[in-house]
């Protein structure tokens, strides 16, 4: 299957969503510094203890963010070699976009509730289609004429 620039899209909504997420960091991230009197250079370093008082949520909202920058980088890679090697079939898109669906729940679900329990089955989820997806491409790799035999 050529590649077609629709195979991109779950990238882009992912991208899409972690700025979301951005945006709703600092719009509580900014209040929750003002009303606890946090003067900003204190907040110069990664761990620093200011954001102790914050409310959960904003913090919640900020370890999120991070979270979007960290296993979603594999997603990323994975989209973009699926669609320069001629994968990215159906099956491939539709777990894609199962994945980023995964990633929004996972989001909300860490930002909105205090559930870990019900934040770490969404993370099980996601990282799952994640490792389909992968073995999938692995199976497709191994199997094109030429590479296995």
């Amino acid at each position: 299957m050529p590649f077609q620039s629709e195979d991109l899209y779950p990238v882009l909504a992912l991208i899409v969503w972690t700025l979301i997420m951005w945006i709703w960091m600092y719009a509580t991230r900014i209040p929750a510094m003002q009303k606890a009197g946090v003067n900003p250079d204190d907040a110069r370093h990664p761990g620093a203890d200011y954001s102790a008082s914050f409310p959960a949520s904003t913090r919640s909202a900020a370890d999120n963010y991070n979270h979007l920058h960290e296993q979603p980088t594999l997603f990323y890679a994975l989209v973009f070699f699926a669609a320069l090697t001629g994968g990215g079939d159906n099956i491939f898109m539709y777990l894609a976009w199962a994945y980023v669906a995964a990633r929004i729940i996972h989001s909300l679900v860490q930002v909105l509730s205090s559930k870990v329990t019900q934040r770490f089955f969404v993370f099980a989820v996601g990282s799952l289609i994640l490792m389909i997806m992968a073995v999938k491409e692995v199976v497709r790799i191994l199997t094109l004429p030429g590479i296995a035999g």
